[in-house]
């Protein structure tokens, strides 16, 4: 198979090229914000369930393009570990993956002869030290889960400090938890205060704002607490710990990157996006890779705009991508994750 086996338009460019743009991208520096603004925010339930009904049986796509999309979904890949039994080894292992996420042997069965990596490794405070000596020499940040993940409940001063302590550790990614009591109460101008005092937490690593949606009670929700996050200074707006009862879904990716538009409409401003939690199918990222081209734009396919949480889900990317080559479906066993 040759080098143009592969749609050039579509294909996952150089990774080191699209993590550096990552890092040189524009922060969101957040506004004041304007209660009047998310007072007046409505979502149309039913037809934003309609929209999501429908895409999955209207964008497909096949063969030689559907492994680019998959190629180019691996590089916004978070790896993700966070097991209470976590060990050194296993977040050595998991970063090994990170750094070489699709057997070379089927990379160059399809010509492809880019750098591939994921978008980030995601791990607790503990484990940022160990993540950051294993990917030592490569452009893949390290993601940190902070602020009394998953549940966000301890008093404000430690999960502060749990903030800085990881970014002095070495991790260029903070995903915080927001307190949720704040979104069924009401309560913006707090929730907005707390989002903006992680940010300056974190100094230069970047803040992804988990929002727990599935804990969140209405769609409307959702779409004030997007909102409210991104003028207190959120990079990226994400959807679950992966922890709750209901994760990552088509319908509250629809409301919060809604949100992501108005806010860029109204600011300039790019903020990424991350749906995270029950996300392990290939399928199932084409679906939401769709989603965000049609919604956002190309930009928002790339990793300094747009991330999956995930663990399995590159596994059986791969499993995809060996039969395109082969045209045989593989036993899991043979892509480990870590």
């Amino acid at each position: 198979m040759g080098a143009d086996a592969l749609p050039q338009q579509i294909i996952a460019k150089p990774v080191a090229n699209d993590m550096k743009s990552n890092s040189a991208h524009k922060r969101n520096p957040g506004m004041a914000l304007d209660l009047a603004r998310i007072e007046d925010i409505r979502v149309n339930l039913s037809a934003l369930e309609r929209r999501a009904a429908t895409l999955p049986g209207r964008r497909s796509v096949k063969k030689e393009y559907q492994a680019a999309w998959l190629l180019k979904a691996v590089s916004c890949i978070d790896l993700t570990t966070l097991s209470g039994d976590d060990t050194p080894g296993r977040v050595q292992r998991l970063c090994a993956k990170a750094r070489q996420p699709v057997r070379q042997d089927l990379l160059d069965a399809m010509g492809f002869d880019r750098p591939l990596h994921t978008g980030a490794v995601c791990v607790y405070h503990d484990m940022v030290e160990t993540a950051v000596k294993a990917l030592a020499g490569t452009d893949i940040p390290v993601a940190a889960v902070s602020t009394g993940f998953p549940h966000g409940l301890s008093p404000l001063p430690q999960k502060l400090a749990e903030i800085k302590a990881s970014v002095d550790a070495g991790a260029k990614e903070i995903d915080i938890v927001i307190t949720r009591h704040h979104v069924l109460r009401g309560e913006w101008q707090a929730l907005y205060d707390e989002v903006k005092a992680y940010r300056e937490a974190c100094g230069e690593s970047r803040i992804k704002t988990i929002l727990a949606t599935g804990e969140l009670a209405t769609q409307r929700n959702v779409a004030k607490a997007s909102m409210v996050c991104m003028m207190a200074g959120a990079d990226f707006i994400k959807t679950s710990t992966g922890k709750e009862t209901s994760n990552a879904t088509l319908p509250v990716t629809l409301s919060m990157v809604r949100m992501i538009r108005a806010y860029h409409e109204m600011t300039g401003i790019k903020v990424g996006y991350k749906p995270a939690g029950g996300i392990s199918k290939a399928k199932d990222a084409l679906v939401y890779q769709a989603l965000m081209k049609d919604e956002l734009g190309f930009d928002w396919l790339q990793p300094a705009l747009f991330r999956f949480g995930a663990s399995s889900l590159l596994g059986d990317i791969e499993r995809q991508i060996e039969h395109f080559v082969t045209g045989h479906y593989s036993a899991g066993n043979r892509h480990p994750i870590g």
